[in-house]
């Protein structure tokens, strides 16, 4: 066959050759038949409440056995699977007469159609919603479960998109490589994929033509798909690859430019676990610690002393290293459920991060109470703690007296364009910025960061993004103030030299991309760095940003 290709967007670099596994088919509910007798209802709700408490329970399992970014993601799908909201209305079509197969089938795509509606980042939590319903469904019809097979030799795993269950059990010596049809470069599967470490790419629209078990070259860097490439050349594409890998595996830190600057490499982390195995590995510290994550099952708003308790924990994992707090930020695809989140049309632009101080009376001063006094506790000097969502200069002035009154070195998020355009009246308030290159990206390009069809929008290389990030480093550098970068962007090792060279001060990302990020730098100076950051940010779209780093950092 002559080769085919195909063009996605790249999230995770490395070659993969290997045969196509697509993921198996969701079950198909029976046909909708007669009402259901009355007398037998309450039996088919029980029968209904069993199948999404187990599909629930094999999440939360999942959740226990899985490490980092894959904990967070299948937590929270168990808490949607067990959200009351959906399996209310499931239980009221069963009580008039429905059976649980249509039932589940009808009261899920209720919840499909209002997070849709809402748009944001509420719409990616529809491929959450629809993976717990084809899961119910297979339980209630006695069916396998739906998904990820579980091959016998190396696959590159395809699908149309894939839930948090599908890519958080993978096994990287099986699964080498994930490609989506949908999805974009922060959605579940990009993120997990990083943690994995196996090349992916997303929101390849023809991927559909490639047959199960056609031969495919996979390059996670440029997005590009082979389907049946030069079987040579694809092997010493793969086996470059792998003495890449193999530098990278040998890797160890701390990062520094081929002509000995010092590049300070950092971890983003969820929990006290997670940031005792960034400390075994090769962080220097931690960039960003999450901490809505800690709570996105809890009903009520822990006390001070059992937030401090978990605080504490992250602390200790880096005594005397730089730890970064960031404070709640919940909302819009993170509903804690103790703080009061109203109904939206557009939550993604609406109450979340740092606003919830508006709906949650003390919800802010409580948690920065609870940081002092985890770094009182474990005796952590001059903790960072940064706000996210900030957008007018008055907000950061009363966040970082706040911060301040307890002892906190106080920073904000970059995220919001008025914050990267108002730079130098921001740093004039806080001592510290940290850029959140995902929202940076959603918002400067209007363009919902989990739409697979905006992929190309919503690319951390697009020159107006890489533009606001260099008014966000130029400020730090005229104030002499630190300026970090802790977004996706930040584990792309071509995209972490362009930063560098825009003036970025630290770099925070997923623990298992640190090797490869600090690999990259080695290999180029930082006069390089700056010279390739000059021609990106003038480039015309992302796509040449890339080709340009790529040919300037090799």
């Amino acid at each position: 066959m002559q080769p085919v290709t195909l063009r996605g967007t790249g999230v995770v670099a490395g070659f993969v050759y290997a045969p196509t596994a697509w993921t198996r088919p969701a079950p198909v509910p029976p046909p909708v038949s007669g009402s259901l007798a009355e007398e037998d209802r309450p039996a088919e709700v029980e029968r209904f409440k069993a199948a999404a408490e187990t599909v629930a329970g094999r999440f939360t399992d999942r959740a226990s056995a899985a490490t980092g970014v894959a904990t967070e993601v299948l937590g929270a799908t168990a808490a949607l699977a067990r959200d009351r909201g959906w399996l209310r209305a499931a239980t009221k079509l069963i009580n008039a007469g429905a059976r649980a197969e249509t039932a589940t089938t009808e009261a899920i795509e209720q919840f499909v159609t209002q997070f849709e509606k809402l748009g944001g980042l509420m719409a990616e939590r529809t491929t959450d919603l629809r993976d717990i319903r084809n899961r119910v469904l297979a339980e209630l019809m006695g069916l396998p479960e739906p998904g990820v097979p579980r091959p016998d030799s190396p696959v590159i795993l395809c699908a149309d998109d894939l839930a948090p269950a599908d890519t958080a059990g993978l096994d990287p010596s099986l699964v080498l490589a994930l490609v989506t049809r949908l999805g974009g470069p922060t959605s579940h599967t990009a993120i997990i994929a990083r943690q994995l470490g196996i090349p992916c790419v997303v929101a390849a629209a023809t991927l559909g033509d490639v047959a199960e078990g056609q031969m495919l070259l996979v390059d996670g860097t440029s997005g590009i798909l082979t389907v049946s490439p030069d079987p040579v050349e694809a092997r010493r594409l793969v086996a470059e690859s792998a003495a890449l890998a193999a530098e990278i595996a040998a890797w160890r830190g701390p990062a520094r430019t081929s002509d000995g600057v010092a590049v300070q490499l950092l971890a983003n982390v969820q929990d006290g676990a997670a940031a005792r195995r960034a400390s075994a590995g090769e962080a220097e510290g931690v960039g960003l610690f999450r901490t809505e994550l800690c709570f996105l099952t809890a009903r009520t708003e822990p006390s001070v002393d059992d937030q401090a308790r978990i605080y504490g924990e992250v602390f200790a994992a880096f005594p005397g290293s730089k730890v970064v707090v960031r404070t709640l930020d919940a909302g819009s695809d993170k509903p804690v459920p103790f703080a009061n989140h109203e109904h939206e049309e557009n939550p993604a632009l609406g109450v979340r991060g740092i606003r919830l101080g508006w709906t949650n009376a003390g919800i802010v001063e409580r948690q920065l109470d609870a940081i002092a006094q985890a770094a009182e506790d474990t005796g952590a000097t001059d903790p960072w703690v940064m706000a996210p969502m900030v957008a007018t200069v008055d907000e950061a002035y009363e966040f970082a007296e706040l911060c301040r009154a307890r002892n906190l070195k106080p920073g904000i998020m970059v995220e919001i364009p008025a914050a990267a355009l108002l730079a130098d009246q921001f740093l004039a308030e806080v001592d510290f910025f940290s850029i959140g290159t995902n929202d940076l990206t959603q918002y400067a390009m209007a363009a919902d960061r989990m739409s697979s069809r905006l992929a190309t929008l919503t690319d951390p290389w697009q020159p107006a993004v890489l533009r606001l990030i260099q008014l966000a480093a130029d400020a730090g550098g005229r104030a002499g103030k630190p300026v970090g970068v802790c977004g996706e962007a930040a584990a792309d090792p071509l995209l972490a030299c362009v930063l560098i060279g825009l003036g970025i001060s630290s770099l925070s990302m997923a623990v298992t991309a640190i090797p490869t990020v600090g690999v990259q730098l080695g290999k180029v100076t930082l006069e390089q760095c700056r010279e390739a950051a000059a021609q990106v940010a003038s480039a015309r779209n992302a796509r040449d940003a890339r080709e340009l780093a790529r040919r300037l950092l090799g």
